[in-house]
């Protein structure tokens, strides 16, 4: 059977017989049955049920071979089931005095395994005591197993096990100094190493060591291990003499040891990075880097910068890498960056990546002057430019606009790049960008007049791409307005390739080269539309935030957190990651995003935070925002959080909109079909019905959550297209199987939903990309019908999507000039409707002006004479229709509020009719979001009771 299984053939025909023979009397058959049923079966197989009562029988026995074989299973396979059933039992044998080592050994082993499966099995308050007891044990077996279930212990909770500090402080220096430690406990003359390492990392989660005389006592036998320790030729007691070495480092730095002992540790480490052997090496590099977190040590670290650059000529040049860029500063920041600069023309293509991101990071923050950085950046961009992210030129050009002084002579070395025969095209895109705003700079250089610039930009048109066309064209539009008097020459061969690329097939080069040529035949005029960039505000840099989010490695954490990071997580967590550095660069050419949707021009008018006083004729009051992030996926549902415990109450911030005030029933009255959850035996936690009208009025947050999964979405709305992510969150530590998605789209709606996994591990997220496209202009709604299966439990669920009316809406303010035209133009059904509406929620008209913003409809004030008149706009994006303005005007009575005049014009009649309805919904109905802890799911769910004085009713009646 192992060896079919070996194979990769299913063997399930053998798991009752495998899980049969372990009940045999005899040790042959027994020993068979345990093999081979931890070899085939996992901890959550079914068959494993069958085996509890026969294993506790073995572990209760009287015979040690038995035991050891049950305790062996346990140890391998055993789950949360075993943890419930045998700990007790476990925890009489490790306790047990009459028992052999062997088994104590085994039985320790099994507890850890236990308690990584339910920590519950360990009752803190009792086995502080025990462990202290544990700790007198005098065979070293015995002591290495207990001293992996202290780690584990303590990691959960310190506080409760002071008491085993200094006992394992007596450990090490028992070990240290090699009394009584059996000969077959030696490895290459190094007494227990693995008993060693396990003690000094127990040490390292205890914050710190009050007592003085341990403290004392601790620091000598650090000193003696590190004076001990020196690189061999035998290869195997290198490594364990080196294991208990970076172990001893790692406790030192935890303990902020004295400066004297820190400059030691740096020293021996300096013998490490100057071996030959590459191993040894890496080793002493990782270690150094770590260092680097002791303020103290920096200065003692930089007298090994030679041999440190020396180890940039290794095949993994990862950890010299992280060292130079971690232990560099203003006083070495030229050598160093000149180095890896150096060293880039042979770095391997796998690294000059994260090569140039450093030294350009590097650049930027020790710069002794910007000259040197802009000499810099350059050098980079010549050396790997296929290898460098646009954010490095970005950030030239920020700092280029934002210094006076820098201008002249980042043009100047613009203009000797960019005249070299061989260019890469990330040079000829910020040489160009550069010689284009600050050319004129130069004029009265030599061999610098407008159409020399210009030849030498020319030359490189042929050979660059489309997505570089556009800034040359911007580049060749700016030398011609700054031309002055004009060179009719020069603006003959300007317009010329305006003419030629205004037949473009790409739209972008297309509009650029038309605009271009019109404006550039305005005279005077165009000194004010194209005059030069404004200065980009102060912000964090983007290069140094990505360097931050990419740092995947431990090198300058301290032990205590990398201990930490170890753990098994208790919650899963999407953390919200708004960026640092504001609004991004100004996107030159084809910039994607995360979520590869380009944002639309307008949508920052949408979203920038207006503040309108409340006054006559319906203006706004200051309307709550959330400014836009850089990257679409950069906040990455900042209300999402998996929890662990399944009763964990979900609460929510309130929308937007203010005044939305009424009760957390308030039922929908809208005309989308409500789809609520069906008859499933587990119970979502929230209500559902409130997250989907809160996804309504923004774009991410959590769609559904029950005791097992969370199910948040992430979106992105561009004109008639938008693209969410699903994120499918496990919060249980076991996986979630049969899960299966199946969206349901209306017919307006054209959606593809990419490929759901079928299994979501345990503590894990999985992201679905949903492709949505509007094609016309409808209130229905798209469904998503979800089912998982977890445990016994099948669950299935069906789910409202946001993708309605308000996402394909981008608001859109008029003047008079331009909304009264087009009001007029629109007369009468079925292009321009009206209706009394009754059965509204009383508000203020401030509030209504609010709720309209919030779902993308621009308020136009001061355009209607009546201060109690709202005039609204904004427009609507369909694949058949294409973009349709579409105007509002709402009339309010202010001595009755329950009721309004509503008007909407629009080119669509269809458009003009379902955005009323939904206007009109809205108004009627206002979902809010309560704040208060949602209430244990009943039983069943309730049907909701419409009072007859409900609004909702009310219009129903009237429809």
């Amino acid at each position: 059977m192992l060896y079919i299984y070996m194979l990769g053939y299913d063997v399930d025909f053998g798991h009752m017989e495998a899980v049969s023979l372990i009940s045999a009397p005899k040790y042959p058959e027994k020993q068979v049955g345990y093999i081979v049923t931890s070899c085939l079966l996992n901890e959550n197989h079914d068959f494993l049920r069958l085996a509890i009562n026969t294993v506790r029988n073995d572990i209760i026995g009287r015979n040690e071979t038995f035991q050891c074989l049950a305790l062996t299973l346990v140890g391998n396979i055993g789950g949360r089931e075993f943890a419930e059933s045998l700990a007790p039992d476990v925890q009489k044998l490790l306790l047990s005095s009459s028992c052999r080592p062997l088994v104590r050994k085994k039985a320790a082993l099994c507890l850890l395994r236990l308690f990584r499966k339910n920590p519950d099995v360990v009752n803190v308050d009792g086995w502080a005591d025990r462990m202290t007891q544990l700790l007198d044990e005098r065979d070293l077996g015995v002591l290495t197993s207990s001293m992996s279930l202290l780690v584990a212990l303590v990691s959960n909770n310190h506080e409760a096990y002071w008491t085993c500090l200094p006992k394992c402080v007596k450990i090490l220096e028992r070990l240290a100094r090699n009394q009584d430690v059996p000969q077959e406990y030696t490895y290459y003359g190094i007494p227990s190493p693995w008993l060693q390492v396990k003690t000094m990392r127990a040490l390292q989660y205890f914050p710190t060591i009050e007592d003085p005389n341990t403290r004392r006592t601790l620091f000598e036998v650090l000193q003696w291990i590190l004076m001990g320790t020196d690189v061999v030729k035998n290869v195997n007691k290198n490594n364990a003499s080196h294991a208990v070495l970076f172990e001893a480092l790692a406790l030192v730095m935890h303990l902020d040891a004295e400066k004297e002992m820190m400059s030691q540790c740096v020293a021996l480490l300096g013998k490490f990075i100057a071996v030959r052997e590459p191993n040894i090496r890496y080793l002493g590099l990782e270690n150094m880097t770590r260092m680097l977190i002791v303020a103290d040590v920096q200065e003692s670290i930089k007298r090994h910068q030679a041999q440190i650059i020396t180890s940039l000529k290794d095949p993994d040049i990862r950890r010299a890498l992280d060292l130079l860029y971690g232990m560099c500063d203003i006083t070495n920041a030229k050598d160093i960056v000149e180095e890896l600069l150096q060293y880039l023309n042979s770095a391997d293509f796998t690294m000059r990546e994260e090569l140039s991101l450093k030294a350009a990071i590097l650049a930027e923050k020790f710069a002794p002057d910007l000259s040197w950085y802009v000499d810099v950046i350059l050098q980079l961009i010549e050396k790997a430019g296929d290898f460098i992210s646009d954010d490095i030129w970005f950030r030239v050009v920020q700092f280029v606009t934002n210094n006076d002084d820098l201008q002249p002579y980042a043009a100047a070395k613009a203009k000797e790049y960019l005249d070299k025969p061989a260019v890469d095209e990330k040079m000829v895109k910020v040489c160009a960008y550069i010689l284009g705003e600050y050319s004129h700079l130069l004029a009265r250089r030599p061999g610098c007049s407008p159409k020399e610039i210009f030849s030498i930009i020319h030359e490189k048109l042929p050979s660059v791409s489309t997505t570089t066309i556009p800034l040359l064209l911007s580049a060749y539009a700016k030398i011609l307005m700054h031309t002055q008097p004009p060179d009719q020459v020069l603006q003959n061969q300007i317009w010329t390739i305006f003419t030629k690329y205004e037949s473009c097939i790409d739209a972008e080069i297309q509009q650029r080269a038309v605009e271009y040529f019109a404006l550039s035949r305005k005279g005077a005029a165009v000194m004010d539309i194209l005059a030069e960039m404004p200065k980009f505000p102060e912000r964090q840099s983007s290069l140094i935030k990505k360097a931050e989010d990419a740092e995947a490695d431990t090198a300058e954490q301290s032990a205590l957190k990398l201990r930490a990071q170890q753990q098994p997580s208790n919650a899963l967590v999407v953390t919200d990651q708004h960026p640092s550095n504001g609004e991004p660069l100004p996107v030159f050419v084809g910039q994607l995003s995360v979520v590869k949707a380009p944002n639309m021009n307008n949508t920052e008018d949408h979203y920038s935070t207006e503040q309108v006083l409340s006054q006559e004729n319906g203006n706004l009051s200051q309307v709550d925002q959330q400014p836009p992030s850089a990257d679409p996926l950069s906040d990455l549902l900042g209300p999402l959080a998996i929890e662990g415990p399944p009763g964990a109450t979900v609460q929510y911030e309130n929308s937007a909109v203010s005044g939305l005030e009424s009760g957390p029933d308030v039922v929908d009255g809208s005309a989308i079909v409500p789809v609520e959850v069906g008859t499933n035996t587990i119970q979502p936690i929230g209500n559902i019905a409130v997250r989907f009208h809160a996804l309504c009025l923004k774009d991410s947050g959590v769609l559904y959550e029950d005791p097992y999964i969370q199910i948040g979405i992430k979106a992105e709305w561009r004109a008639h297209q938008g693209r969410l992510v699903l994120f499918l969150g496990n919060k249980n530590t076991s996986p979630l199987v049969s899960v299966q998605a199946l969206i349901l789209p209306p017919a307006h709606l054209k959606m593809e939903l990419s490929l759901v996994p079928d299994t979501i591990p345990p503590r894990a997220q999985v992201q679905c990309p949903l492709e949505v496209v509007n094609l016309r202009p409808s209130r229905d709604v798209a469904v998503l019908d979800f089912s998982y299966k977890f445990g016994t439990h099948m669950v299935n669920i069906k789910l409202r999507l946001p993708a309605v009316l308000n996402k394909f809406l981008q608001p859109l303010p008029v003047s008079a000039e331009e909304f009264f035209p087009q009001w007029r133009s629109l007369s009468g059904p079925p292009l321009k409707l009206q209706e009394v509406v009754r059965g509204v929620r009383p508000m203020a008209l401030p509030e209504i002006a609010n709720l309209l913003h919030s779902y993308r409809i621009a308020i136009s004030p001061g355009l209607d004479p009546n201060p109690n008149n709202l005039v609204a706009s904004t427009t609507f994006y369909s694949e058949n229709t294409r973009a349709i303005v579409c105007l509002v005007r709402i009339e309010t009575d202010p001595a009755d509020r329950t009721q309004l005049r509503m008007t909407l014009a629009s080119g669509d009649p269809t458009l003009t009719f379902e955005l009323k309805e939904f206007i009109k919904e809205q108004l009627v109905s206002i979902p809010t979001v309560a704040q208060a802890p949602t209430p244990a799911p009943p039983a069943a769910p309730p049907t909701p009771q419409i009072p007859p004085n409900d609004p909702a009713a009310l219009l129903a009646d009237l429809l």
